[in-house]
């Protein structure tokens, strides 16, 4: 399955189980609108001036965790 980033946030659908804008679930919205918002105030409480580089580390960590992951249930 391929992430669908959201059209803006006043497209999204409220209605049933999935956005009729992006085809995301209301469920996998929600907790991404959550992990960014706990991943926005850890960057604020740590007083990242840097967000940019500190997200790039993620990303990458993120990457290879995954792909690692992925690679164990093969």
């Amino acid at each position: 399955m391929n992430f669908r980033s959201c059209k803006n946030r006043n497209a999204c659908t409220e209605d049933g189980t999935h956005c009729r804008a992006c085809g995301r679930s209301h469920q996998e919205i929600s907790q991404t609108r959550q992990f960014t918002s706990d991943l926005s105030s850890f960057i604020i409480e740590m007083g990242y001036d840097n967000i940019d580089e500190f997200l790039d580390y993620l990303r990458n960590k993120v990457v290879k965790k995954v792909n690692h992951t992925r690679n164990q249930h093969l």
